[in-house]
This record gives structure tokens, sequence and C-alpha cells, in this order.
């Protein structure tokens, strides 16, 4: 029996793009989507950066 695969579309969530295409441009681009974390007080743990 042959399987057929479907592809419906594509989704891409992250921290260089909020699309497919804005994170493949940031690709591209060379962008970076780590950075040092600031949303919260980060002094009780030892990892400093985060994507």
């Amino acid at each position: 029996m042959e399987r057929r695969v479907v592809i419906t579309g594509l989704g891409a969530i992250t921290p260089i793009g909020k699309n497919v295409f804005e994170t493949w441009e940031g690709i591209k681009n060379k962008k970076c989507g780590i950075d040092k974390i600031t949303a919260f007080d980060n002094t009780r743990i030892q990892n400093k950066f985060s994507c």
C-alpha cells in the first residue's frame, strides 16, 4: 500500500520571527534569537540567557 502525505500549510513562531517568512528572513540575515533574560528577576537562576 502506498502512503501519501499532504502538507496543508506551514507555521512558525520563533524568537526571530512571528511567521515562516519572518523567520526565514531572520535566518538569512543571521539574526540571533538568544538574548539576556530581562522579563523577570533572574538572580536566583543559573542561566541568564534564553531564546
